[in-house]
This record gives structure tokens, sequence and C-alpha cells, in this order.
């Protein structure tokens, strides 16, 4: 059969899975669809909604698997997608952070009322930045969230915003072309972690298909630990960015898929609770459903410890 897995660079792992091609040794009817190939749609107002495409994809026949950060699932369930989670990372915490430029009148997160604040707007930015908000007692609609899909750092060197929630390896361009002030580090406030999900039906219905994915993406990622330049050349030859930059960023992150738990749960719910709290999904959503204990048995079984 053909099993559809949808890949990009923002997911690491599914990036260097693809390029190497493991995958096919013991799955060779899959097919990669590169997320940016299909149709982008009109990305919602930040202020009011969150992109849903990666969940609407699953749903439509773009694909049968998928890793993103903690977002999108959230996301499609919050528009009743029957998803289930796969797998978890460990905490990416090191992989970016709130920023403002070092002169910046911006001092504590209290500050942000009123400021704009550029964000990859449905990514695990959206998630970091209401967390933040949360601490200081501010609300979703106590700032303008400008919606940064493109060159964020450049809009940011530009002072075209007032803060900004980087990440790696953009973070490194910025850090070498001026100085920036960190306002809240991720560490210590959101597990920032990569994901993997599908629908409830193809779990069901293609356990081995399933578990071929799984121990390819733990075998591909135990390579990455161990050859990061190596794992690098793949992105840059992509976006033509810096190799040592995107080392760096490699370097820096936890690889391995690992069984979803209880406390990863937990701040997903805290995440959609507070999306819900503030309009950008239209119900309240069950997180632990979209948990089984089997697939759980299965990634815990393939890991490399």
């Amino acid at each position: 059969m053909t099993v559809r897995v949808g890949y990009f660079p923002n997911n690491n792992s599914l990036w260097v899975l693809r390029a190497r091609g493991v995958l096919e040794r013991s799955l060779p009817g899959v097919r990669w669809v590169d997320l940016r190939d299909l149709p982008a749609g009109e990305r919602p107002d930040p202020r009011k909604g969150l992109p849903s495409l990666h969940g609407d994809h699953l749903f439509d026949g773009g694909y049968d698997f998928i890793g993103t950060g903690s977002t999108p699932p959230v996301t499609a369930q919050g528009k009743g997608r029957d998803i289930v989670y796969v797998a978890i990372s460990g905490s990416r915490h090191e992989n970016g952070r709130l920023v403002v430029h070092e002169d910046s009148p911006i001092h504590s997160l209290k500050d942000l009322a009123g400021r704009r604040v550029a964000l990859g707007h449905g990514s695990w930015q959206t998630t970091l930045l209401l967390f933040a908000l949360d601490r200081a007692g501010l609300t979703w609609k106590d700032i303008e969230p400008v919606d940064v899909h493109g060159d964020a750092a450049q809009v940011f060197l530009d002072r075209e915003v007032d803060a900004w929630v980087g990440s790696y390896p953009s973070l490194t361009r910025v850090e070498r072309e001026t100085r920036v002030r960190e306002l809240v580090a991720t560490d210590g406030l959101f597990s920032h972690r990569s994901l993997w999900f599908t629908r409830r039906d193809f779990a069901a219905e293609h356990p081995e298909e399933l578990a071929a994915i799984v121990a390819a993406l733990q075998e591909s990622d135990a390579w990455i630990k161990e050859n990061p330049r190596a794992a690098a050349e793949f992105f840059a030859a992509d976006d033509g960015g810096d190799l040592d930059a995107w080392e760096h960023a490699l370097r820096h992150r936890p690889f391995g898929l690992n069984p979803v738990s209880e406390d990863f749960v937990a701040e997903q719910q805290r995440a959609a609770d507070l999306f819900h709290a503030s309009g950008l999904i239209d119900r309240k959503i069950s997180v632990a459903e979209a948990v089984l204990p089997e697939i759980n048995r299965l990634v815990e079984s393939t890991r490399v410890h």
C-alpha cells in the first residue's frame, strides 16, 4: 500500500529521514509529501484564530503521518479532528526564546501590553507566547501578535516589531548582526517538543506501517546525533542557509522518539485551555483522548537507550 508521509524542514527528523532514504527499506510504498507543495490557504487573523493546515491535510488526503511542533495537533482537535499522538521528542527549550533589542524600553513581560510581538503563528511559538503572557497576568488580547511566516529575522532587525519569539538558526543571524536581550527563556516555561501524530483510523488499520515509520525515525535520529554536520548539509542545501548555524542548531536539539508522557499531556492541555480562552480555537478539548497506550508501548519498544 501507499503510505503518505508529510515532511518539511521544521521537523528535522522527518526531513533527514526523507533525505537519507531509510524508510524505503521497510516501507517501499512510502510517498513523501512536501508540506510546502500543498495548498497554503488563507492564514487567519492572528488575533482571532490559528492556522490549521497541518491537521486539515491529514484528513483531506494530503498525507497519513506528520511531525510538527506542539500547536498543530491541539488546533486539529479544536476543529474536531480525530487525531492520535504517536511520539514526542525531548525538551527543545534551547531552540528559541522571546527577545527584544538591547536598547528596547521593554524590560518585563508586563511591558508587552500594547506592543507588536512577532511569531510564527500556529507553531510552538504561539504556545510559548501565551504561556509568557499568562505568567505576567496578560492575555492574547493585550498584545498585537504579528504573524511573520516569511523572513522573521529581517522583520525584527528592521524594528518593525517590538519583540520576537525567535528560533535557531534564524536567531544565529540576528545575534551576529545586533545585540538582543532575552525577555523570557523557554526553559522553565515551555518544553517545546517535536511531536508526531496521525489519524485514529490510520493507527488502528495500519499498525505495521506505523511501526515501520517509528523504527525508521529512531534509526535516523540516532544517525543525526552521531553526524550533526552531515545532517546540517541537508538543510543548508535546501534553504541556502549557513551550514555552521544549522550544525549548531542540530547539536543542541534532542533526537529520538519518546512515548507520550503525563507531563506532556498536562502541558498540552494547559495550552489548549489558553487557546480556547483566547478565542483561538472554538471548543474545549481533552488532549488525553488523543493518547493510545498501545502506541506508547510501540514507541517504548523502539527506543535507543
